[in-house]
């Protein structure tokens, strides 16, 4: 069966004209070329287009002034259906099969979409994305140790400083992910660099200024939809002014339809940890976050393993240190402290600081034995990263490992939104 292929642009679809020039007019049988007006047809061919109901009859014009084609199907009505039965964006394929005599059909073929990686982290949004389907095109982490974890998981090691990259080097692309710093913005990055009397927020020269690379690169390649996820107080950092000017700067200086929602991903790990996740399309359209209900809401002692080494297990010196140091803010009325996990529920907020003696998440042990804290395998199945990739890899040390898995993202939930973005994105 001899068949030709077709490729879908921006401008077929907007205009409802199918380009067959690459066909050739020798695939098609004599006498189909018609007159410049529907009162001069050529002898008509039968289309029959996948996901359509009727066939479609249909010639080829050809220009009043030269006589030659005009390649495109003169019935072209149906394009528009075609297109959006099948969910065709620009890039795509289809395929038109010579059947019979004058019969022929048409087939799509779903380009893979593509998407980049910046502030990647140890992947975790790359896993989600390649997870409904899409094809990572580019990587950027400047941390080396996380550079190793991503490298032994993806095989490719990503660029570093998103600073001294420019936009000429980034490939092209549908979806630009993002989870750029967040301690400038964090509620506890923010306490800390008060105390210290440093600036935080887009005063923060070093990592509070990231979101204008985002900026920039969304700029210069212009992606279909872009994700970007940080700590839920960004909204609210500065009395609201840091995130008005980050809305402004996606919506009316790079002209892109937004949405956004804190979730709190506790329906897919047992563990609350709320984040914001912005999504913006560059043409209009309409989007929801997803909302999923599980069967059975995740318990914390789902996670655990079950032979620890002893190395997890905290000093005598460092519990005694972490209750005193809850009864000593107690005692003035704040809720600093410890917080020993219940098995059956759900864990506080694993951080980036957990190395320093794992007190947010301590998990209870027998009478008589310090409670002890996550394992770093522990920490990747509370994160879901083992839900996607039973095997992900950690080779780095345990101190490197939990601050990667306390700044990464919760990988199912991202996995949702990544469907929900490409659902929305093949059907606009």
């Amino acid at each position: 069966m001899e068949s030709r292929v077709i490729k879908l642009t921006a401008g077929a679809i907007k205009n409802e004209k199918l380009n067959i020039r690459s066909c050739g007019l020798d695939f098609f049988p004599e006498g189909i070329l018609g007159g410049p007006t529907k009162s001069k047809k050529g002898t008509q061919i039968t289309i029959k287009a996948l996901g359509l109901p009727s066939p479609i009859k249909t010639d080829i014009p050809t220009d009043g002034r030269t006589g030659r084609p005009r390649w495109f199907f003169r019935e072209r009505a149906w394009v528009r259906d075609f297109v959006k039965t099948n969910a065709l964006i620009s890039g795509d394929k289809v395929e038109i099969r010579h059947k019979r005599n004058r019969t022929y059909e048409l087939i799509p073929h779903k380009r893979q979409l593509t998407f980049i990686d910046l502030f990647a982290g140890i992947g975790g949004t790359r896993l989600a994305f390649e997870k409904a389907g899409c094809k990572c095109l580019f990587s950027s982490e400047w941390d080396k140790f996380a550079q190793q974890t991503y490298e032994a998981n993806f095989g490719d090691k990503p660029r570093g400083n998103i600073r001294e990259i420019p936009s000429s080097e980034i490939p092209d692309h549908d979806i630009l992910v993002a989870g750029f710093p967040c301690q400038p913005f964090s509620i506890s990055g923010v306490s800390k660099k008060n105390a210290l009397g440093k600036p935080h927020g887009f005063e923060d020269q070093t990592q509070g200024t990231l979101f204008f690379e985002i900026k920039r690169i969304i700029r210069d390649k212009k992606p279909a939809v872009f994700l970007l996820e940080n700590v839920k107080n960004l909204k609210s950092h500065d009395k609201g002014n840091t995130y008005r000017i980050i809305k402004n700067v996606l919506e009316n200086e790079l002209g892109y339809t937004i949405f956004d929602e804190v979730l709190d991903a506790d329906a897919y790990v047992p563990q609350h940890r709320e984040r914001i996740f912005i999504v913006g399309f560059r043409e209009p359209a309409f989007f929801s976050f997803p909302e999923f209900i599980p069967r059975r809401k995740p318990k914390f002692k789902d996670i655990l393993e079950k032979n620890v080494p002893g190395k997890y297990t905290l000093t005598d010196h460092l519990w005694t240190y972490l209750q005193e140091y809850a009864r000593k803010h107690k005692a003035k009325g704040n809720g600093f402290g410890y917080g020993m996990t219940n098995l059956d529920r759900t864990a506080r907020t694993l951080s980036a600081r957990y190395y320093k003696d794992g007190s947010e998440i301590l998990i209870p042990q027998r009478t008589n034995k310090n409670p002890r804290r996550l394992t770093p395998k522990e920490c990747a199945n509370l994160m879901g990263f083992t839900q996607i990739k039973p095997d992900f890899k950690i080779p780095v040390s345990d101190t490197q490992a939990y601050k990667q898995f306390g700044n990464a993202v919760i990988v199912p939930l991202v996995y949702d939104i990544a469907k929900e973005i490409i659902k929305v994105l093949r059907t606009k």
